[in-house]
């Protein structure tokens, strides 16, 4: 099994930037948006939680909505930020580097489990330009992962399900982005695996998935 560095911090506050009062409120929204979803989650239960009353929110944040897409949106950018330089400084080999890219996402949705779940979960209710960023930060990763699984399967490293071009590396892209942010609730609460033997698991899966052609 190939094993990575450690991983960095990702449990910086949300929003990025944001003051003391703007981190408690996204840190109560998150908790809330994650036990009972964003739609069943009033302002007045966010506020209430952080012991504020209701017009405490609108002097830090437009809405609900706008609370909800600045957690999302920043949530999905802490792991691409962390992702381009883990990928540059990964040695070059797909293998490398998709096992590393798999590890920093395993390690997101196992570590930081609400945010992740809130992000993936949550940014459907986004509607207008602030869907179409989310959904253009999704887009940006699955490309990232599917230009290594492809160079893999062009190098000969990788044997992908249905050829070795574009569509065959961006529908295993696909698989495995959703087979790690997707890691189940009971996996994550009654598995004996540790975080780290976690990541190394779905590494294992993701280079199996592709073809690799060892995953020792």
């Amino acid at each position: 099994m190939i094993v990575a560095e450690p991983l960095p911090d990702l449990g910086d506050p949300l929003p990025i930037g944001a003051t003391a009062i703007q981190a408690r409120l996204a840190e109560a929204a998150i908790e809330l948006f994650y036990e009972r979803g964003a739609l069943a989650t009033t302002v007045r239960d966010i506020t209430g939680a952080c012991g504020l009353t209701p017009g405490a929110l609108y002097n830090h944040f437009a809405s609900k909505d706008h609370l909800l897409y600045l957690v999302v949106r920043d949530i999905h950018r802490q792991v691409g930020d962390q992702l381009v330089p883990l990928l540059a400084t990964t040695a070059d080999s797909p293998a490398a580097q998709l096992t590393a890219a798999v590890r920093l996402l395993v390690s997101h949705t196992a570590g930081f489990k609400k945010r992740s779940r809130v992000a993936n979960r949550e940014f459907t209710l986004l509607s207008g330009s602030r869907r179409l960023e989310i959904t253009s930060m999704r887009r940006q990763m699955r490309d990232r992962f599917a230009d290594i699984i492809l160079a893999g399967a062009q190098q000969g490293i990788f044997s992908l399900v249905g050829g070795d071009g574009v569509a065959a590396a961006t529908m295993h892209a696909a698989t495995t982005l959703t087979m790690c942010v997707r890691i189940s609730e009971s996996t994550l609460e009654t598995s004996p695996l540790s975080g780290t033997a976690l990541q190394d698991r779905y590494a294992e899966l993701a280079l199996r998935m592709v073809g690799a052609q060892s995953c020792a």
